[in-house]
């Protein structure tokens, strides 16, 4: 049994690397490696065929500094000041009607009875407000 195992030893050793000891005709072939997917790509894949850019308002801040040659943290302040404005409008319960982009405005849900999906029993849904978006004609007709 050790001289087996001695002369198994032997044998690999001499081979160079990747070869095996086996006549290629009992060899099977392999297919190459598949890297693994990063995590939580099988949802991201169900979900959306291609990864789509997101914008955010520092984005949008150094696009109007690039615009208007103003400097960034203008624009930053610009950007925060307008969001802040239509934030506080939507809390006094404003519509807000931006031309070429559509009108927002929060909605009533009211209270109503529901169900839970794991054990089939009716729920209570609390009362709740949302914020609505109607996009402009002129949004549409560019889309």
């Amino acid at each position: 049994m050790a001289l087996k195992a001695a002369t198994a030893n032997a044998r690999s050793k001499a081979l160079p690397k990747g070869k095996s000891a086996q006549p290629a005709a009992c060899a099977r072939p392999t297919a190459p490696a598949k890297p693994a997917p990063p995590k939580g790509a099988a949802k991201q894949a169900a979900g959306k065929a291609q990864a789509v850019p997101v914008v955010t308002a520092k984005h949008l801040a150094t696009s109007i500094a690039d615009e208007h040659q103003i400097p960034r943290k203008q624009a930053d302040a610009v950007v925060a000041s307008l969001i802040g404005l239509m934030t506080d409008h939507l809390k006094n319960g404003d519509r807000l009607r931006i031309s070429g982009l559509g009108i927002l405005e929060v909605k009533s849900r009211p209270a109503r009875m529901g169900r839970n999906p794991a054990t089939g029993e009716a729920i209570q849904i609390k009362a709740s407000k949302k914020i609505a978006f109607r996009a402009a004609k002129e949004l549409k007709a560019s889309i």
